[in-house]
């Protein structure tokens, strides 16, 4: 991913006001016997209430990206901010007070605990949240209030998604970072499962989406990079 560029100017970019994250020159090389360049200098601004998707091919660098964003990952060179303080400087205590206070992460690949039913799976990060909902609550607002006690091998791969979002939004973060959320799912529960990242936008939460489902982007109307 060399540059990126805003195709639907439906959001307003707030020059006015601060950025919730500011993303300056980020490169990131994977050294090997053929070192990788994911990332070339990427510069990005997300801003409070926006509702963006990343859009790029498997392999262009959206995963990493988000993964410096999230402070799971560092990055080669540049730095990004967060409400005006540099993440990129960050101690490993600094990063897991952010990762824990600020930022609720959802993997493609759901990454559930398979001996632990629904409500425990979200439960975990209710431990170490500073005033989270309670995870029945969480569950509920994803539509699986009737499932809580089931476990991942009796939930669907759309159900198993809804459990991922449900422990993300369960500690109240400040922005969601979703990476291919709906990349195992087919085009019906892709549309809810994008439905229900806008109703948590709806309530103020920024949301920042990585894809590469161009056919499921183009039927929406939220601000694109690419």
């Amino acid at each position: 991913m060399d540059s990126m560029n805003t195709t639907n100017e439906q959001a307003t970019n707030a020059s006015d006001t601060e950025a919730v994250f500011a993303v300056r020159g980020i490169t990131k090389v994977y050294q090997g016997e053929v070192p990788v360049h994911a990332l070339r200098g990427i510069d990005l601004e997300l801003f409070a209430g926006e509702f963006v998707v990343l859009l790029g091919h498997s392999g262009s660098g959206k995963s990493t990206l988000l993964n410096i964003m999230g402070g799971l990952d560092t990055p080669t060179e540049g730095s990004v901010h967060y409400c005006g303080e540099e993440i990129t400087n960050f101690t490993e205590r600094q990063l897991t007070f952010y990762r824990r206070d600020h930022v609720g992460f959802i993997f493609q690949f759901y990454n559930l605990i398979p001996s632990l039913t629904a409500k425990e799976n979200v439960a975990l990060v209710t431990e170490i949240a500073e005033d989270p909902l309670d995870p029945a609550e969480a569950l509920e607002l994803v539509g699986l209030g009737a499932r809580v006690d089931h476990f991942p091998a009796q939930l669907s791969g759309g159900e198993q998604q809804r459990v991922g979002i449900a422990r993300a939004v369960v500690k109240k973060p400040d922005v969601i970072l979703a990476d291919e959320p709906t990349g195992n799912l087919d085009p019906t529960l892709s549309r809810d499962i994008m439905a229900l990242f806008g109703q948590f936008n709806d309530i103020g939460t920024t949301v920042l989406i990585a894809s590469h489902d161009l056919g499921l982007i183009a039927r929406l109307n939220y601000r694109v990079l690419s």
